[in-house]
């Protein structure tokens, strides 16, 4: 009975995995670039009670936009309907929620068209690792600092630093990244990580002592992390932890 038990949890495990795991994409460091503009917003902007569902509406929407990016680059739709099905009804009343009880959030839905419109293209032509495909979800990703000033009601120019602070952060993170994994080897990569961390440190410098030690730990990384061999959770733990590190130097700076 005992074995029977045993098998029937490891079967039961297994079922559920697969569950997970076709709802669940493997992108694991979108995790941070999803979260830390949205936070680092309510940390400097303060919080309001939409920022709540906006979180949700960017979660989901995030989610949701995977499996239709997914759908176009294989051209099997019917494939990604359940995903495309759950994550749009999470989404659309969230950011119904959002949008009535902060319609000058909606002065961003051209911008974030016309960012999805580019992710699009490169999911049609197969191409989605493009650098440029990635600055386009990074500049999505930042823009959540100004919705989260929107919704507490504050002026874009009091968070315009931080969203600095997020793009030049994940920008550079995008480049570096590739000289670990997809770029691994290859120096044209390598030299221009780290000779952009050199000009993102001597910019963000300006905004004081917390920033300039920020990316100066940045230049260091893109510098000599190269070459070791680092496995990719190894080089997405290291992005976690540098990415709660920008955060407390966005609140040093800019609170």
């Amino acid at each position: 009975m005992r074995r029977s038990s045993r098998s029937s949890a490891r079967l039961g495990g297994g079922a559920r995995r697969p569950v997970i795991r076709r709802y669940l994409p493997p992108q694991h460091g979108a995790w941070a670039m999803l979260a830390v503009p949205h936070l680092a917003g309510v940390l400097v902007a303060g919080w309001s009670w939409p920022a709540a569902p906006l979180a949700g509406a960017w979660l989901s929407g995030y989610l949701l936009s995977y499996y239709v990016f997914l759908a176009v680059k294989t051209r099997r739709p019917s494939r990604w309907h359940q995903q495309m099905v759950v994550y749009a009804a999470v989404a659309t009343p969230l950011a119904a929620v959002v949008t009535v009880a902060r319609p000058a959030v909606l002065w961003y839905a051209p911008l974030y068209a016309l960012l999805l419109a580019i992710n699009a293209w490169y999911a049609w032509r197969r191409h989605e690792r493009a650098l440029l495909n990635d600055l386009a979800s990074v500049v999505q990703s930042c823009l959540m600092v100004f919705l989260v000033a929107a919704v507490a009601r504050v002026d874009v120019a009091e968070v315009a630093g931080v969203f600095v602070a997020c793009a030049v952060y994940f920008a550079g993170t995008a480049v570096y990244v590739k000289t670990m994994i997809r770029e691994r080897g290859r120096r044209g990569y390598r030299y221009a990580s780290a000779g952009y961390h050199l000009a993102a440190l001597a910019a963000m410098s300006w905004y004081g002592p917390a920033m300039a030690g920020m990316f100066g730990l940045l230049l260091v990384r893109a510098a000599v992390l190269p070459g070791h061999g680092l496995t990719p959770k190894q080089v997405g733990l290291i992005e976690l932890v540098l990415s709660a590190f920008l955060l407390v130097a966005i609140v040093f700076t800019f609170a």
